[in-house]
This record gives C-alpha cells, structure tokens and sequence, in this order.
C-alpha cells in the first residue's frame, strides 16, 4: 500500500512533533557543535521531505543524517546511551521513498514513539487533503496544554520562556563569570602557545596555505591534532609534501572539500592520512574540472559566478560539487539561453540539490535547484537581477561597517580577538558591537569573545555572549 497518497505535509509535521522537540537547536544553545549538527540535519531532513511531494519524483539518493536526541521525558530512567548533557547522538540513513515510512523512519531510529501514526494514517486515508501537500516542515507549532500533561513532554515554549526570564543582563554574568574565565585562559595559555608554534612549523615546513578546523574543537584537541601530523611528518616527511600550497582543515572525514582544501578525518589513522596525501594529483585534477565548469556555467547564465559557502552547511566533498556542477551543465546545454554575456557580472549563485525552486536569498546570492527548467532559470535570473544586485551591495556595506567595528571593539575593550557564530548576521553583529563599545566593560579586557545566541565561558575560557545581550 502507498502510505504517502494518505499523509500531506500537514500531517507530518504533527507526525514529528515529538522529533522536532527532541532535536530542535533552541534547546541546544550551550552545545554549539551539537546545535550545529542538528541545524544541518534538520535542514536536509526538510528537504527530502519536501522533494517527496513534488509530483513526478522517480526516487532519492539516500541521505545519512546524525541528530544529537534530548532526553524529553521528566524521568530519571535515563536510557543508556545517554550523555552526561542529556542528549544521546543518533545516526540513520533516509532512503525510502513516501512521507509515511520516511517519518516512520525518523521516529523509530530516535527512538521516539510511532504509537500515533496508526490513528493518523486511518484518520487521513478516510480524508484526503490533496490541497496541503507541499506544507512546508520545521515551522513552529503550538500544542494545547493538555498534550504535555498527558504524554510527560516538556513543553518547548515554557523552557523558552522560562531561560529568558532568568537571562542576566551582560553586566551581571560577567560580574559572575568572568573569574572563571581569566582562570581557564590562564590554565591554557601554554596550550595556545604550543597550537601556534606547532602550526607555524607545520605551515612553513610543508609551504601550507593554512591550517584550520571544521569544529570550535578546545585548545588541548587542536593541539593533538597538530602533534599526530608532525608526528607523521617526521615519520614520513615525503608523505607530506604534496600538500604543498594546501589549506589543511582537520574535520569530521578525510577528503578534499568543495573548496579544494585537504580534509583530515580527526578519527582517522596515519595510514588513512598518507592514502589521501596520494590521490591529491587525482584531486587536485577533479578540481580543475570543477573549475573549468564554474567558468562554463558562467558563460552560459550572463556571468554569474557559481560560489560555494563552507561556512552556511554541512561539508561538500568536492567529488560531490563537480557532480552537482556537471549535471547542471548538462542540463543548461540542452537549451539555447539568451543571455548578454555580462548582464549579470557580479552576481552569485549557489546550487542546491534538495531544492524545488530557486529563490533569491536575502544576502544578495541565488539558490538554483540542480535541475532547475533552464528557461525558468532565466526568466527568474532576468526578472531577479536588480534586486539581487541591491542585496548584495548592502550586504558588502553591511560587512564593511562589521570589519570596522569589530576592530573597534578589539582596540577599546582590549580583547584578545573578537570573532561570531555563523549563525550570527552582519546587522545582528554590528549591533552587538556598538553596544559594547557604549557599555565598555572592563571584565573582558585579555580575553576571547565569540558573539552567538546565549551565554557561556568555553572551556579555554572563551566567552560566548549573546548577540541580542541585556543592559
């Protein structure tokens, strides 16, 4: 039986509820790496539902998510793959093929109940609701009371209400904090001292672009990691020299990236390291192919440059980008556009496989589908180009001012370095800044502090402060 002609996009999100609050990022605002994991997940997750819908599909790749699970029930009976924190990492693969067994699949391997879908598949199969499919996911939704009573749930919106209540203002945590802070940064200046030496020599030895990591991993972690490569480095000195003119990036898995750096999985052992270091001609030749289709699809849509943002998702293996570029190619050069070639110089594009239709985003840049309707493509471009032209040139004054005030910020509160979540927009940044210089509290003079969404002293002795702060 097709259970996906009885459930609509309605129907799933209050499926997932009890996912969405078991995973929901607002919940995991002192894990920033675990809050990151899930804002991802959730994203792809969004996406494979949604291309679930759109009519004609045929099938989808499957897609391997990792969701960091809280424990919502107000019971001591922790299961026992629990952290410490409260949260437990669960890793599934996505690759059926209707709404129904996908969000089966979702609950089942979170470990969440599916005692509901029963009553929800009779309920809809009797009611179809043709008109609600396309019902986009992961919005907020708004239980009565009485859920919560009956199911044992914490209710999301109550937390929330509740962590803003006893939000300090910025003055007070830091009055409460920032002895612990000096103290943890004082532990780890040796540290940090032996990370820049150790990267430094590595840099130079081996003509490295940069060295640098996927993950806001602490001082003591970065520090092993540089020591097993300049372990392996003596070992086999040869072994490293065609990383020569690289950005090394030590990340979740090895590989070259969408933007050609050389990612060293931190699970990995020396021998995996070295049977990369030998495929990079390989690589290193796929990413000139992939910027040789960069150029052509330039060529092809008035000028506008295909971009790849590391920062904005999950890590795109470049075998992964010149796939994606390769089928858009091919899909572009099956029709015959009529574009000036420099009518659209200056303007970005980013391309989504987990996308129906493009859209102009609010920083300026476009997001294609992979298989968008190339007349479409250019209608859309066309009709879309002025405004994507404005947006970008307030998104450059916008960073402009940022750099500005951060150096500002750094110089007048005598901070040792002043960075942000990417999560964290320019205006929303720029903000922060000026209130601080206004506030200029002396509690942070020699310290580190990353702009995010809530509060908390790392365990380097890093500050995190909220963007949005109270005075």
């Amino acid at each position: 039986m097709n259970y996906d002609l009885a459930l609509s996009g309605a129907d799933a999100v209050n499926a997932l509820r009890p996912f969405y609050f078991a995973v929901h990022p607002d919940f995991f605002y002192q894990y920033p790496r675990e809050r990151e994991v899930n804002e991802n997940s959730l994203k792809r997750l969004n996406g494979y539902l949604e291309n679930l819908q759109m009519p004609g599909f045929s099938s989808l790749k499957p897609m391997e998510l990792t969701f960091y699970v809280r424990d919502t029930k107000d019971s001591g009976d922790l299961q026992p793959d629990l952290l410490t924190s409260g949260f437990r990492s669960v890793s599934f693969t996505l690759h059926t093929n209707d709404v129904f067994s996908t969000v089966m699949n979702v609950l089942k391997s979170c470990s969440l109940p599916v005692e509901h879908m029963q009553g929800l598949k009779a309920r809809t199969e009797s009611t179809k609701r043709p008109s609600e499919a396309g019902v986009p996911f992961y919005r907020t939704i708004k239980w009565d009371k009485s859920y919560y009573t009956f199911t044992g749930f914490r209710d999301p919106e109550e937390d929330l209400k509740q962590a803003r209540r006893v939000e300090p203002t910025l003055s007070l945590w830091l009055r409460n904090n920032e002895p612990e802070a000096a103290a943890k940064h004082s532990v780890s200046l040796p540290r940090r001292e032996e990370l820049s030496r150790l990267k430094k020599e590595l840099c130079n030895r081996f003509d490295l672009a940069d060295i640098s990591w996927q993950r806001s991993w602490g001082v003591a972690h970065r520090c092993c990691q540089l020591q097993s490569l300049s372990r392996l480095s003596q070992q086999s000195p040869e072994a490293l020299i065609t990383l020569q003119g690289h950005t090394v990036v030590f990340a979740d898995q090895s590989g070259m990236n969408a933007s050609g750096h050389v990612m060293l999985g931190t699970m990995d052992v020396h021998h995996q390291w070295t049977k990369l270091f030998q495929q990079l001609p390989s690589y290193r030749n796929l990413q000139q192919q992939t910027d040789w289709l960069k150029e052509r699809i330039s060529l092809l849509l008035g000028g506008t440059q295909v971009v790849h943002m590391e920062r904005l998702g999950p890590v795109q293996p470049i075998t992964e980008l010149y796939s994606t570029l390769s089928l858009f190619h091919k899909n572009l050069m099956s029709w015959h556009l009529r574009l000036h070639p420099r009518s659209l110089q200056g303007l970005t594009m980013l391309l989504e496989n987990d996308l129906s239709n493009p859209r102009l985003h609010e920083m300026g840049h476009f997001i294609i589908p992979t298989n968008c309707d190339p007349p479409k493509l250019q209608v859309f471009l066309q009709s879309h180009a002025h405004k994507a032209r404005e947006r970008t040139h307030t998104k450059n004054q916008l960073q402009a001012e940022e750099e500005v005030v951060v150096q500002q910020c750094l110089q007048s509160l005598s901070l040792r370095s002043l960075s942000k979540e990417p999560s964290v927009s320019s205006s929303q940044m720029i903000q922060c800044c000026k209130r601080l210089l206004e506030q200029r509290s002396p509690l942070m003079q020699g310290l580190h502090v990353c702009i995010s969404h809530f509060y908390s002293v790392m365990q380097d002795g890093d500050l995190c402060l909220p963007w949005d702060w109270k005075s």
